[in-house]
């Protein structure tokens, strides 16, 4: 394979957000262009002048730099091969459009919807093995073609289709054959002169010199209306290589209820996006061993489309939780404490105004506190309120099964007694007043622990407790103990 010949493109629709299943589309693509050293091409397919949007557009510009998909060329890198937008290639859609008319491969059609509406009932009742279009305007004369015209009809233009066997070699999954006795005389140019989907992409592929076609094995079925269009204009056929979808945990398309719906909102809820992009390479391929993380210049190495599954790769929130964390407990806590900050700032947890180096130092401790503990930013922000609020929420399902049980009103009681006496305010010196307590109440130390985490977190999970005892200071923990201690006398009172 000569590097120097390699061109892929990633063409999304500016319809929508930047998805998983576009993300990892673009990601294949660009990883074979980076692994053979090749061109990849970010071209914009907006022809659907009704759902298309600039909007769109910059969101998935926006998703494909965070993702670290640069491209070679396309939108800001104009090349040779360009315009990069459909809606600005419209006379190069024309053009080839009149040199299928002129040599007979196509033909204008006027009939309207309520005469292929009667045409399928027709065949329908003729019970005709398939329902296609009947050809009525393959050979109007110009005299016909006049009249249409003169009743203010707009034709489409349709693709001559030949009734013969359609092959490729997909190279993922080897020889496939399409019948085309089964294919209608397709449209590829609609009423307004827009170019439907499997005609502008087929004239822009080859233009832009386009050797390999990866994408999703949705589009298997537009193969062969493609190929048959790369014939008739007499252009090379590129290789094609159909990668299988990606499902949810239960096997249905992926859509939103399994994650977020945008490659932006993982963003927003503080994933890496060198997470994310080692989670979705692994979204259908493998290294061929167990290893799981590796860096975007180790996956462009390792990168081939023999390693790509030909089953349907499942995408697991679960898996790139575990993902995002391992790239966190790598990360230096300032790094990880400067990333933070954003989300902080949003939750109004901290302000440019009060974020003095006394004030980031103070952050990096928490952040070495909870290290490993979460697995996005914003569960940090999630977890660790208690830290920057002075009256904190009990969750209620741990006031339920922890705090409000037999006997903690008596165990916190005691700890706050002795807490008080407490002068060397450490972890050494903390942890011999909690057994001490255990000892007197004959307890285990573990009942006294998890009422106490609740009680100076409103949560049943965080940090080591003895470090955040010290962390929060004698004068907070005595005034969560008192304020666990007025909830549960108030619970008691009302029941």
């Amino acid at each position: 394979m000569e590097n120097n010949e390699i061109r892929l493109r990633f063409a999304p629709s500016p319809t929508g957000m930047l998805h998983i299943g576009g993300a990892r589309t673009a990601l294949f693509n660009w990883l074979f262009a980076r692994h053979y050293k090749g061109t990849f091409i970010l071209r914009i397919e907006d022809t659907d002048q009704v759902r298309s949007t600039e909007e769109a557009v910059n969101v998935i510009l926006e998703g494909m730099k965070w993702l670290g998909l640069d491209w070679d060329e396309g939108p800001g890198k104009e090349g040779k091969y360009g315009p990069y937008y459909q809606m600005q290639r419209l006379s190069l859609y024309q053009k080839y459009a009149e040199q299928l008319i002129k040599e007979n491969k196509a033909y204008y059609c006027y009939c309207s919807r309520e005469e292929l509406a009667a045409s399928r009932e027709k065949q329908s009742k003729l019970k005709s093995r398939v329902i296609k279009y009947d050809r009525h305007c393959v050979n109007l004369t110009e005299e016909e073609r006049k009249k249409y015209e003169e009743e203010g009809r707009k034709p489409v233009i349709r693709l001559k289709i030949p009734e013969k066997k359609i092959q490729f070699n997909d190279l993922l999954r080897g020889e496939v054959s399409f019948d085309g006795e089964l294919l209608t005389d397709f449209v590829i140019v609609k009423s307004d002169g827009i170019p439907t989907y499997n005609y502008a992409v087929v004239i822009d592929d080859a233009l832009m010199n386009i050797t390999h076609v990866m994408r999703g094995d949705d589009h298997i079925s537009n193969t062969p209306k493609q190929i048959l269009i790369y014939e008739a204009l007499g252009f090379d056929i590129p290789k094609f290589a159909h990668i299988p979808m990606i499902m949810g945990e239960d096997h249905t398309k992926l859509s939103k209820r399994h994650g977020a719906a945008s490659v932006m909102e993982y963003q927003k809820m503080g994933y890496m996006p060198e997470a994310l992009v080692n989670y979705i390479a692994h979204l259908g391929w493998s290294s061929g061993n167990d290893r799981e993380i590796f860096s975007t210049e180790e996956i462009i190495k390792e990168f081939s489309l023999e390693k790509i599954s030909r089953h349907a790769a499942v995408f697991s929130m679960d898996k790139l939780n575990w993902f995002n964390n391992e790239y966190m407990k790598k990360m230096p806590v300032d790094q990880l404490a400067r990333l933070l900050l954003p989300h902080l700032k949003e939750a109004n947890y901290i302000t440019e105004e009060e974020l003095s180096p006394e004030k980031f130092e103070w952050l990096k401790e928490i952040v070495n506190l909870m290290h490993g503990r979460f697995r996005n930013f914003s569960q940090f922000v999630e977890f660790t309120d208690y830290f920057f609020i002075d009256k904190i929420d009990i969750e209620p399902r741990a006031f339920q099964t922890v705090l409000n049980k037999e006997g903690v009103m008596e165990i916190l009681t005691a700890l706050k007694k002795k807490l008080l006496t407490v002068e060397c305010w450490d972890e050494s010196n903390l942890e011999t007043a909690v057994r001490s307590v255990a000892l007197s109440l004959q307890i285990k130390a573990g009942k006294i622990i998890h009422p106490t985490r609740v009680s100076l977190t409103g949560k049943k999970i965080g940090p080591g407790l003895f470090e955040l005892m010290v962390f929060l200071g004698k004068e907070k923990n005595i005034q969560r103990l008192e304020d666990a201690l007025e909830k549960i006398k108030e619970v008691k009172n009302r029941e």
